[in-house]
């Protein structure tokens, strides 16, 4: 009995985190929602869904009512095998969307993902709140000094290879260590160039086999140790589907069950395309941790 009661006291939800977005404040005291919002083509679940102002519109005010503390918008696809567009097309495509939610959601908190220091920038001129790198700075060597300068909290992923390659042959000796290894290197990085609110993301399907997945899951908890909002990205991925042989759009009791071990295991902040059945995991969870 007494195994269970300091089992379940371990998983707190308490933590110092409180992040300047814009001016506007997250706390992280106990975890949230980032509603995944893509204005892409070819995006593996959505694509297509939100190309047009009323479309995007309409999903951002639904998952804002269903509790999504933060909205991330996506102009480009990171798919699987999807190839790199330049910052000119992700901009043509982001910055009338970008705009537009601004407009008419002013209080809401809008990520912008991106890996292009160029579209952080502009999107921090038109009123982004936050910037989510897959590439953790890999992609562009500005990113760190753009980030410094816009003073925005940074999403900082880990991605093995690019989009296009990354599923190729992924490969570690230990894929938590060598993940955490990146981070920590990354967080000095980006400390002594100033970037104040960093928040580490271990890439789920990027670079990784089922099985770094699945480890990665079961060792979420280590990440905590780096001293820095921890989130995960779940939704619907095929580290869910080849186990279940369902497809993306089948996945979302898979999600929903991940999402609950994540939290469990600590996480802060969980990136999910259904936002109502993740608020869901978090309540239910916090009932957990009570105990």
């Amino acid at each position: 009995m007494m195994q269970k009661e300091e089992a379940c006291k371990s998983n707190s939800f308490s933590s110092d985190f409180n992040l300047n977005c814009n001016g506007k404040e997250l706390s992280l005291a106990k975890p949230v929602v980032m509603g995944i919002l893509n204005i892409t083509p070819d995006s593996f679940y959505d694509g297509g869904r939100y190309l047009s102002e009323k479309d995007y519109l309409a999903q951002a005010e639904t998952m804002l009512s269903e509790g999504a503390a933060v909205i991330d918008v996506g102009a480009v696809s990171t798919r699987p095998g999807a190839r790199q567009i330049t910052p000119a097309e992700e901009l043509q495509r982001l910055m009338p969307a970008l705009k537009s939610l601004r407009r008419h959601f002013q209080d809401a908190i809008f990520s912008v993902d991106t890996y292009w220091s160029e579209v952080a920038q502009k999107a921090a001129d038109a009123g982004a709140d936050m910037i989510n790198d897959i590439t953790g700075g890999n992609n562009d060597k500005e990113m760190f000094k753009t980030m410094a300068g816009i003073m925005l909290p940074y999403v900082m992923m880990h991605i093995q290879g690019t989009p296009y390659t990354m599923q190729d042959n992924p490969y570690y000796v230990d894929v938590v260590g060598e993940i955490m290894g990146f981070f920590s290197d990354r967080l000095r990085s980006l400390h002594e160039v100033g970037v104040k609110y960093v928040i580490v993301d271990p890439g789920f399907g990027f670079g990784k086999t089922v099985a770094h997945n699945f480890e990665l899951l079961c060792r979420l908890n280590e990440f905590t140790s780096l001293r820095v909002p921890v989130m995960a990205g779940l939704s619907r991925k095929s580290m869910i589907n080849k186990v279940l042989h369902t497809s993306p759009s089948e996945a979302l009791n898979g999600t929903t069950v991940l999402n609950t071990i994540a939290v469990l295991k600590g996480v802060n902040i969980l990136r999910v395309h259904d936002v109502k059945e993740a608020v869901e995991v978090i309540r239910l969870c916090e009932q957990v941790v009570r105990f």
